[in-house]
């Protein structure tokens, strides 16, 4: 006979609302820093729950109109849960954390994907999923368009995502976080700063910026700490938009349930956080996902000495067995030449790929961030072309999108949410 005796509940260690905004909130952080204490201490082999908002701290609504996404505050994300320690961990160990679980939470089974308008040279207009105003924000084709903020709201029933925004369209997410590493020693931190400030005051005109350096407006700390270290972590911290040594916003959608992370330890109990959670994306995102507020189940072990017997100077990642099954894909081929005729980057071979698909679909609701769209680099040896494709799995699509002699079907597939002046 089953008794509650026998049956121990796994704990959960940071538990949020994800009506609520984050900076209200305890339990979370949007900056990197070594002072920011752990909120809970784990042992090894304990499993556990972390409870996340969305990146945005609730400052995206599920309605009709893009003014959220227009005037988001991008100065306090990403907002992250933690950080956890983990007993035993020191500097120069490895820390493997195991992602067990990812789920919305149950009271809201719904997401978001943040888009822009763009201006075909037609005239026409498409909507491409994945980048803020060019003011705010901006994204991978920030150059090349004239943004404007417009998302697409995402319900989800089990594993499956559909959208009022985009009919027609119906798949299979993989839950994972965006985000996630452990906390940077002094020393770490310090060298980041120096790198991105670097940068900034060298491209001091770029729109959008190359970095974003330490901020201490929208910074948070949801912790009682002394005025002196608050001031200190505000003043130095490092912002959470881009991956680094430690992990960090990386994106990578195939860390899903059954995922194990190796990360490098920096401070005493390695101080994991997370955040960031995405019902779905498709590989090399260019700023955009489902994004979701749920839950995240971890169990973590420590591997002393990792750092050094592993070479590790990133992290490194076993990816989940669980994958949606979609085997027909079109595969659209990008090179690395754009305006300038020439340019051996793979960031411009994958824009290429990615604006080939959005030609080939013509007016539609573009999916490349938040299907699960597949993306490799093809070749990067063979001068002066590097070669990167985007494969984007046909059953997603309640119609057919295969080449035919008489061309391609031209369906109605809805409008996104815009901004309510109705600018486009």
């Amino acid at each position: 006979m089953a008794t509650a005796a026998n049956s121990v509940t796994h704990p959960t260690l940071v538990q949020v609302d994800p009506f609520v905004p984050a900076h209200e909130q305890k339990g979370l952080h949007n900056r990197w820093h070594p002072d920011i204490p752990p909120v809970a201490t784990v042992k090894p082999g304990e499993v556990f729950n972390i409870e996340c908002v969305d990146w945005t701290g609730a400052q995206i609504g599920n309605n009709d109109f893009s003014d959220d996404i227009r005037h988001v505050d991008l100065d306090s994300v990403h907002n992250l849960s933690g950080p956890i320690a983990v007993e035993g961990a020191e500097p120069g160990d490895c820390l493997v954390v195991d992602i067990l679980d990812v789920k919305p939470f149950e009271k809201m089974p719904w997401g978001y994907t943040v888009s822009t308008v763009l201006f075909t040279p037609g005239g026409t207009t498409d909507f491409l999923q994945g980048i803020f105003e060019l003011q705010n924000g901006g994204g991978l084709f920030a150059r090349e368009f004239q943004s404007r903020a417009a998302k697409a709201i995402w319900d989800f029933e089990g594993v499956y995502a559909t959208s009022r925004h985009i009919p027609g369209v119906r798949f299979a997410g993989v839950s994972h976080p965006g985000l996630i590493g452990t906390a940077p020693s002094p020393e770490l931190l310090a060298t980041w700063n120096k790198r991105e400030v670097g940068l900034i005051e060298a491209h001091a005109n770029a729109v959008p910026p190359v970095a974003y350096g330490p901020l201490i407006k929208g910074a948070y700390v949801g912790q009682a700490l002394s005025n002196d270290v608050r001031e200190k972590i505000y003043r130095e911290g490092a912002r959470t938009i881009p991956g680094r040594e430690h992990g960090g916003n990386c994106d990578i959608k195939n860390l899903s349930k059954g995922s194990r992370c190796y990360f490098p330890v920096f401070v005493k109990g390695a101080n994991l956080s997370v955040g960031d959670l995405h019902f779905s994306q498709g590989d090399l995102s260019f700023c955009g996902a489902i994004e979701m507020a749920g839950i995240i189940k971890f169990k973590t072990s420590v591997i002393k000495g990792g750092v050094e017997k592993f070479a590790l100077k990133q992290p490194i990642f076993l990816p989940s067995p669980i994958d949606p099954l979609y085997s027909s894909k079109l595969i659209f081929e990008g090179i690395s030449v754009d305006i300038r005729a020439w340019n051996d980057n793979i960031t411009v071979a994958y824009k290429q790929a990615a604006l080939n698909a959005i030609a080939y679909l013509q007016k539609v609701h573009l999916l490349l961030s938040a299907a699960p769209v597949e993306s490799h680099v093809g070749a990067v040896v063979d001068s002066p072309n590097a070669c990167v494709t985007l494969a984007l799995p046909l059953g997603i699509f309640e119609h057919d999108i295969l080449p035919k002699e008489e061309g391609l079907k031209k369906l109605d597939f809805g409008q996104c949410a815009i901004r309510s002046d109705g600018v486009l």
